[in-house]
C-alpha cells in the first residue's frame, strides 16, 4: 500500500525533502513507519492521519497522509 507522508523541522532536514510517497505492507502501523524511515537514533513524536493525532500503534491505511510532529522547542 503507499502511505503519503509530510515532513517538518528537523525531520524534514534529516529526510531532505517535505514530502514523500512510500510503499509499505498491509498492517504497517505509524510506528514502523516511523521507524522504517528514521533508522536510529529517533527522536520521539507523536503521528497525526488524516489531520488527526492518533496512536503510534495505529495500523495505516492505503492511501494514508501521514505526518510525524518533532518536539517543539521553545525560548
Amino acid at each position: 500500500m503507499h502511505i503519503d507522508v509530510r515532513y517538518y523541522a528537523m525531520l524534514k532536514e534529516r529526510r531532505g525533502m517535505d514530502t514523500e510517497r512510500v510503499e509499505v505492507p498491509g498492517g504497517t502501523t505509524a510506528r514502523a513507519l516511523y521507524a522504517l524511515l528514521f533508522p536510529e537514533p529517533r527522536v520521539p513524536v507523536q503521528a497525526a492521519v488524516g489531520h488527526a493525532v492518533v496512536s503510534l500503534d495505529t495500523e495505516l491505511n492505503d492511501g494514508d497522509e501521514v505526518v510525524f510532529l518533532p518536539p517543539v522547542g521553545g525560548g
